[in-house]
């Protein structure tokens, strides 16, 4: 094996599919990159039965082949190469790689012992790939984080029609994002599909400069595998067991007050007034009639408030609290310049979703129409 790749190229391969590999594994060749020299092509996969990532890139080739180097050490080696063309070849058992009178020789680790890669899913249609990376992040900060509960820590993807529904939820929140995407000539019926939050946000954020992401689906197969392409990398992520709990009913808020304000101003007033709040205390909001909503953090002497304005309707006066760090996660994650909050009370839901600047074409669809919505539970002791 022995090929000849821009530096650039080829510490973007290696960046891009060491995503894939785990942190701590046991099985050593798990740790490793496949590389693989073809035709004018060298592709770099990374895998660990969870996710399998393959980039690929430009190379002169000299002699074809296959090795398989530790991943983490090749990408601190690929990081520090000097610009311009590097070379690589695989002498005897050692991968070596130079680049401008710097050398490096690499081990390499027995491909025999290297689990078979699953295949792609076919393409199933495809989506705007700036909009999924937008709508992944929204819904992804209310998908949870203890692996004991795997089910908890997916975003949960759903393809019907012309629609797309992205949703997460940890129990004391739920988000949820609905954008377009364009059904491909195999898509039939309605998908649905739990995947690993941080896999698939990762993933997401990789190809957001791509154009149009085309999404993999083989319900022939089983549907065990959703596949992402973009560029040069193509993805393939293994689908968690189970879905999520249906959220419509959560989503009914008849005779809710509904406030609205500021979505920066309020975030940035969150932030200030919880740095006096002990672990785990909320943030009290105090809407008012009078156009205003005064916040509260801390207790006793080491208190914080700040008013600001705001609109309320359906009530004369509605006191709540939240988590703090779940009220930044919401806010933070609209794009809308204000926040309409849709509320029942202390300890009860509360919804929010943007306010756009205009008011959205009834026949525009559903990528304006509601498109994101995030779910909280106030805290029933107020502070």
């Amino acid at each position: 094996m022995e090929f000849r790749i821009d530096r650039t190229a080829f510490a973007e391969a290696v960046g891009r599919s060491v995503r894939a590999l785990p942190a701590r594994t046991p099985v050593p060749v798990l740790g490793g990159l496949l590389l693989e020299a073809d035709a004018g092509r060298l592709a770099v996969t990374g895998f660990d039965f969870e996710a399998a990532v393959r980039v690929e890139a430009e190379a002169e080739v000299a002699v074809p082949g296959r090795v398989l180097v530790l991943g983490r050490r090749l990408l601190d080696v690929s990081r520090v190469l000097p610009d311009g063309p590097v070379s690589c070849a695989l002498e005897t058992s050692r991968f070596t790689v130079e680049a401008d009178g710097t050398r490096f020789g690499l081990s390499t680790l027995p491909l025999a012992d290297y689990p078979a890669l699953p295949e792609a899913p076919a393409p199933y249609g495809t989506v705007d790939a700036a909009a999924f990376a937008t709508a992944v992040a929204q819904v992804a900060v209310a998908a949870g984080r203890d692996d004991t509960l795997p089910l908890l820590t997916g975003v949960q993807l759903r393809l019907d029609g012309g629609e797309m529904t992205l949703s997460a939820s940890d129990r004391y929140r739920y988000a949820v994002r609905r954008l377009e995407w364009k059904p491909g000539a195999a898509a039939d019926g309605v998908v649905e599909a739990l995947l690993p939050s941080r896999r698939l946000l990762d993933v997401a954020r990789s190809l957001g400069r791509c154009g149009d992401v085309v999404i993999g689906w083989d319900p022939a197969r089983g549907g065990g595998l959703v596949g992402f392409e973009g560029g040069p990398t193509r993805t393939a992520l293994r689908l968690l067991e189970g879905r999520l709990p249906a959220y419509q009913s959560l989503f009914d808020m008849a005779g809710a007050a509904v406030a609205e304000v500021e979505c920066e101003g309020l975030a940035e007033a969150v932030r200030r007034v919880a740095v006096v709040a002990e672990a785990n205390s909320p943030v009290r909001l105090d809407f008012s009639s009078d156009g205003s909503v005064m916040l509260r953090a801390g207790f006793g002497d080491d208190v914080a408030a700040q008013r600001l304005p705001a609109t309320l309707s359906g009530a004369d006066e509605m006191p709540v609290a939240f988590n703090p760090a779940y009220l930044l996660d919401a806010l933070t994650s609209f794009e809308s310049p204000r926040v309409r909050l849709e509320l029942l009370g202390a300890g009860q839901r509360a919804l929010l979703h943007g306010v756009p600047d205009r008011v959205p074409d009834p026949g525009a669809g559903t990528a304006e129409a509601g498109a994101h919505r995030h779910l909280l539970m106030s805290v029933k002791q107020l502070v």
